[in-house]
């Protein structure tokens, strides 16, 4: 009788003990967290001292939490810099023609970067600058003739072209680079010279080439003042990537008909104030000291903005052996091997546009060469004559292509093609890529030589939604993200996904392929390819 009694007691403190712990459960239940996180897009900042908006992000208000925070070994993310260049010089690219109207040119924008996204670029180098003019807003220079149809000439209605470039190509996940020509003042291509361009504005550093082409003298300390105002504006006053020239110094010997550059003022004063370098010494030196000035300017600015230069892919003839053709350090007087040596660059591709079997010049002996002299282990990411490199299969030569830079580059690979109507002209081209070394979404390598604040772990919830787990997440430091990496871990492998910014919720099926959901992890991405330390969820 007196066990009964006792079993009696227990059992009446184990229902009491139930009743409470139900009690508790039902609480949490009419209490759950917010629904869906609000989503925030905010315009890239173009003003330095003026934060981005910060995104407020609240818990999922329906569904049943589910989650579980755990650690775990995620596999490395893709890798790997893909760009295409954009040029607006004889409207070879964009615009397509100098008399669109402003809602054409931005259909054609929308266009080229939806292609890029949809086939796995990451980056666009963009001509904003082709001959001492502006496709962007500009108190320094005039509006582009390849924009409007006239130098000088804002379009109608106004906007800012650059601007619309930014937006557009952040919120796809994409790097805008801005490609500036530091030295030619005018083209031949680029209409009448008016009173307007700078070929008049700045008569007195300008010099008239045989070709019709006006040209800076790279020597004169007003042509360096200027076009260093120009890039620092720009880094200043836009939320881009990076600065990218391209090969054009002081010019090829064509444009002036063979005859020597005309630069008799400036190396007569040089001479007369007892100046002892050789005349091309001189004239490389100024190029130097221009490379090494721009490349501390952009950082003292901002210093996650990359620099970038794009050299004529032969440094000289018999560099490696067995290689022949022009010299750009001869020619152009451009030591390009000197910048790469110094690390006065973040990014260098230099221009290999022959084919793999060309003899003189090797695509696979000129990169492994240029790969010798990146004694600063910079990123080399060579450029490929994606639209008209002579062979009679163009999709498999440059596919071929990227295989070798990838053997050679091995975890900093990269390339960029020229132009994106490569990309589009041939029909195989965007197949062979995205069925091939582009099959993935990969993201540009990492610059540990350029200090970013570290990013901080975003928050990650994860509820039950049916057939479905919703992951959403964020982070205090929102502006300082510029893409997110999902992980799903189905049957114990996991999978991965990259995703933009504003990409701050998804529905994660519970089965695929007959597998099972089992855990959710995120990293947050900054600008330069830094990752966060990740958290990891189970998903019960």
């Amino acid at each position: 009788m007196k066990m009964n009694k006792l079993k009696l007691i227990l059992l009446l403190g184990v229902l009491a003990s139930y009743s409470t712990s139900c009690s508790v459960q039902n609480n949490t239940i009419k209490t759950p967290p917010a629904k869906n996180p609000t989503t925030s897009t905010t315009k890239p900042n173009t003003n330095p001292t003026k934060p981005k908006e910060p995104v407020v992000v609240t818990k999922p208000t329906t569904g049943t939490p589910t989650d579980e925070v755990f650690r775990t070994n995620l596999p490395e993310i893709n890798r790997e810099f893909r760009a295409a260049w954009v040029a607006s010089v004889a409207n070879i690219n964009w615009p397509s023609r100098n008399d669109l109207t402003v809602e054409q040119q931005k259909a054609e924008v929308i266009n080229m970067l939806e292609m890029l996204k949809n086939n796995n670029f990451n980056a666009v180098i963009f001509q904003i600058r082709p001959s001492a003019d502006a496709l962007y807003t500009s108190n320094i220079e005039p509006w582009s003739y390849f924009l409007t149809g006239e130098t000088g000439t804002a379009p109608y209605p106004n906007y800012d072209p650059l601007q619309f470039w930014i937006e557009e190509s952040h919120k796809r996940g994409i790097e805008l680079h801005v490609w500036l020509n530091p030295y030619r003042a005018h083209h031949t291509n680029g209409g009448a010279v008016n009173n307007l361009s700078m070929a008049n504005k700045l008569s007195d550093i300008v010099v008239r080439l045989k070709n019709g082409m006006y040209w800076f003298d790279p020597a004169n300390p007003k042509t360096q003042g200027h076009v260093s105002n120009v890039v620092k504006d720009i880094v200043k006053r836009y939320d881009i990537d990076a600065v990218h020239f391209d090969d054009y110094f002081y010019p090829y010997a064509t444009y002036n008909k063979g005859a020597d550059f005309p630069d008799h003022a400036t190396w007569n004063a040089y001479v007369n104030s007892g100046g002892t370098l050789s005349r091309a010494d001189w004239r490389r030196d100024n190029v130097n000291k221009f490379v090494e000035r721009i490349y501390k300017e952009i950082h003292a600015e901002k210093s996650y903005v990359k620099f970038g230069i794009s050299p004529f892919g032969i440094w000289k003839p018999g560099y490696p052996a067995g290689v022949v053709g022009s010299s750009q350090y001869d020619e152009l007087y451009a030591d390009a091997k000197l910048w790469l040596n110094k690390g006065w660059v973040d990014y260098f591709s230099p221009q290999l546009y022959w084919p793999i079997d060309s003899k003189g010049q090797s695509f696979e002996a000129l990169l492994s060469w240029w790969k010798t002299e990146n004694t600063m282990n910079r990123h080399l990411w060579p450029g490929l004559n994606t639209v008209e490199i002579k062979v009679s299969d163009r999709p498999t030569e440059i596919k071929n292509q990227i295989e070798i830079s990838r053997n050679i580059l091995k975890n900093d690979a990269g390339e960029v093609h020229w132009s994106i109507a490569g990309l589009t002209k041939n029909p195989n081209m965007l197949p062979a890529l995205k069925n091939g070394p582009y099959k993935e979404k990969a993201l540009v390598p990492k610059s540990p030589w350029i200090k970013a604040m570290p990013l901080q772990t975003p928050t990650l919830f994860i509820t039950d939604n049916g057939s479905f787990a919703q992951a959403s997440w964020s982070t205090k430091n929102i502006a300082d993200v510029f893409q997110w990496v999902l992980f799903t871990q189905y049957n114990g492998v996991w999978q991965t996904e990259i995703l933009t910014l504003d990409s701050l919720s998804k529905d994660i099926p519970k089965f695929k392929d007959g597998k099972k959901l089992g855990g959710v992890a995120l990293k947050a991405i900054d600008r330069l390819g830094n990752e966060s330390d990740y958290i990891a969820k189970k998903v019960k």
